[in-house]
């Protein structure tokens, strides 16, 4: 009777070894489903997690930012002027590609340029011909780099264990078809005063703005830019352009319950005959009630022919994106 407990013992041990084994081996099969590599890759894709609430899901939500699903208002209250004869206008895009050039340094360090390419095109609504309505359309190709560099924080089996966000660069990018935006208007320079500050809380020289990089608070960096509610916020855009009529400056952000993302600046001062050297500002309250979390927001210079002609081979722009915090 023993002999027989005994052996029935022996079988259950084995059986329960043996799930034992297959439940590690199934997490290792997990774990290696995807490379660091393939989950740094994941990460500027698809996020970190969901929501506003970390860095890491900043380059996920670009395309989402940018795409206006055609022809939207600007965020401005009132009747056009006379001489505005711009309704709506605002990019729709068909189709994304994304390519990543990533170096290593050393196992504790990736670095990734990122090139996303959209095509798509530029919808625009106005007055012509004294008044009657008119539109249309323009494609366009836009390509736009960002610098971003992931950091080892642990050694498990587990890729989302191991990596996150260390430095965040500006989207830095523009037209490349149907003109090449630099060619004709390029954003030099951006500096923010936050509530009535006489030097600026923030300093970005460009052109290359792809350059700019902010070292995330985990890593003991200053991390990105940072606004609170309520906040009184100034931002001058200098711009270098080939173009006798003053270009159009505007913020762009994802779109609000409202269905605005996007404000225009106005010009401050010009300088220069060919090329013109131009400030254009705008002042912003953030809103007491503003989403806590980290956001991009983007600036962009187009032409005037890009917006107030009708020629769908005249679309010139360039365009920067910061990322930021709305603390409380």
């Amino acid at each position: 009777m023993k002999t027989n407990y005994l052996k029935l013992f022996i079988a259950l041990l084995a059986i329960s070894t043996a799930i034992v084994i297959s439940s590690c081996n199934k997490d290792n099969t997990v774990s290696n489903e995807m490379t660091d590599e393939e989950y740094v890759r994941n990460v500027i894709q698809n996020g970190f997690n969901s929501g506003n609430a970390s860095e890491d899901n900043l380059m996920s939500q670009e395309t989402n930012d940018l795409d206006k699903g055609g022809a939207v208002p600007d965020n401005e209250n009132g009747p056009l002027s006379p001489i505005d004869s711009l309704k709506r206008w605002g990019r729709k895009i068909l189709n994304v590609n994304l390519n990543f050039n990533i170096t290593t340094s050393g196992d504790t360090l990736f670095n990734v340029l990122v090139t996303r390419t959209i095509t798509g095109f530029y919808r625009i609504i106005g007055y012509h011909n004294g008044g009657q309505i008119d539109s249309v359309q323009k494609p366009y190709t836009e390509v736009f780099y960002r610098n971003i560099a992931f950091k080892r924080v642990a050694r498990t089996p587990y890729p989302r264990l191991n990596w996150r966000l260390y430095q965040l660069g500006c989207l830095d990018g523009g037209t490349t078809q149907p003109q090449i935006g630099s060619n004709y208007v390029q954003i030099t320079k951006i500096e923010v005063y936050i509530n009535n500050s006489i030097m600026p809380t923030y300093t970005f020289n460009g052109p290359d703005f792809q350059n700019v990089k902010f070292t995330t608070y985990q890593f003991g960096g200053t991390g990105i830019p940072v606004v609170h509610r309520n906040d009184i916020v100034k931002v001058k855009v200098y711009t270098t352009s080939q173009n006798v009529d003053p270009d159009y400056v505007a913020w762009h952000w994802a779109r609000n319950t409202f269905g605005f993302h996007r404000q225009k600046y106005e010009l401050e001062s010009q300088t220069g005959s060919g090329p013109y050297y131009r400030v254009f500002s705008k002042t912003y309250n953030i809103y007491s009630n503003h989403l806590i979390g980290f956001f991009n927001g983007y600036i962009s210079a187009s032409t005037k022919e890009s917006l107030y002609d009708d020629d769908p081979t005249k679309f010139a722009s360039d365009m920067i994106g910061i990322p930021y915090w709305v603390a409380q």
